[in-house]
């Protein structure tokens, strides 16, 4: 258990919980478990703040019987190895933004400009659409236990700022490998650049890319604001930290530990949701003292423009589906 203590003391904080589990880990108490955590966060990020509290109320609620080793900064590769090796057993839990591993059918929330705002989302993923689209993956073998925010994506650049889709036309823009992004970027009529996560300071730093189109903590916690001193606030798509678990492996726990589980995610998520808008206003302002040019753009010729993209996806997916979540998430 010392590479657990090891990770632990590497993200900084050892709770009270977390040092009664291994203390009870360590004096060897009977049919203690270990589960295997995996994010490609900042291990200073909010999202790692949530998996540490996870670990803590796993190992509160279970009395060390249940512990979590957490490996952030894509230690365990980006998200979508880090989906596979969920999808193997290699790696218990994951968190990240490529779902194709788990079902492409989950990226049907992150359709452009589906959700006003944060709140929105949140009511969506509560209700019972959001939830029939979450419980996708179990065929697949995906336990899928939630969703943090990964947040609303903007438009940064390394030259100038975006107001109109004149802007963007023509642009390099890093994309994750993200179906949806990928074709929302193309219909916009930028270039999108399926570049690794890890790959991005580099890529700006040296103009193989124009800009990125980020959420806002990533685009602050990897200092891609170095380079790109132009962010231009949007909203444009909406995205989940899916979630998930190897179902074999979630399945082979007690009933206790399973109730576990899920209550210390649940509890995690409702603390995650509180402290959204606090972060996101300390995180513009850091950035606009680190000289980055913040503006808010008008979305309305950009909305015009997308009609296509539910289309596309409507005929891939379903357009029953693609229907009933952009009728749930605007509250019909």
């Amino acid at each position: 258990m010392l590479e657990f203590n090891i990770m632990r003391a590497h993200a900084g904080r050892l709770s009270m919980s977390t040092i009664a589990g291994i203390l009870l880990l360590c004096t060897g108490q009977a049919n203690a478990e270990t589960l295997r955590l995996a994010h490609a966060s900042s291990s200073k990020s909010l999202i790692q703040e949530a998996v540490i509290m996870f670990a803590d109320k796993l190992a509160g609620e279970t009395k060390g019987g249940l512990t979590v080793q957490i490996f952030p900064d894509g230690q365990l590769g980006d998200e979508g190895p880090i989906a596979d090796g969920v999808g193997s057993g290699s790696i218990d839990i994951g968190l990240g933004g490529v779902a194709d591993a788990i079902d492409p059918k989950l990226n049907v929330v992150t359709l452009p400009f589906l959700f006003s705002d944060a709140n929105a989302a949140h009511t969506f993923l509560d209700g019972p659409v959001g939830k029939k689209v979450f419980d996708t993956g179990a065929d697949n073998g995906f336990k899928m236990l939630g969703a943090l925010d990964s947040g609303f994506r903007q438009f940064a650049t390394v030259s100038k700022s975006i107001a109109t889709p004149e802007d963007i036309k023509g642009l390099k823009l890093r994309t994750p490998p993200n179906p949806v992004i990928l074709a929302t970027i193309e219909q916009l009529g930028a270039l999108p650049q399926s570049i690794p996560f890890g790959e991005v300071y580099t890529s700006l730093q040296s103009h193989v890319v124009d800009g990125v189109e980020p959420e806002i903590r990533d685009f602050a916690d990897q200092k891609w604001y170095e380079s790109a001193k132009f962010l231009s606030v949007s909203n444009y798509i909406w995205t989940p930290n899916y979630w998930f678990m190897n179902k074999e492996r979630f399945d082979a726990l007690s009933p206790e530990n399973q109730a576990a589980v899920t209550k210390a995610v649940e509890e995690t998520t409702i603390w995650y949701r509180g402290k959204l808008d606090e972060v996101y206003a300390q995180v513009i302002e850091d950035l606009k003292s680190k000289g980055v040019t913040v503006t808010t753009v008008d979305t309305t010729p950009f909305r015009a423009m997308v009609d296509p993209v539910y289309a596309k996806f409507g005929a891939e997916w379903g357009d029953d589906l693609v229907s009933s979540v952009r009728s749930a998430a605007a509250g019909k």
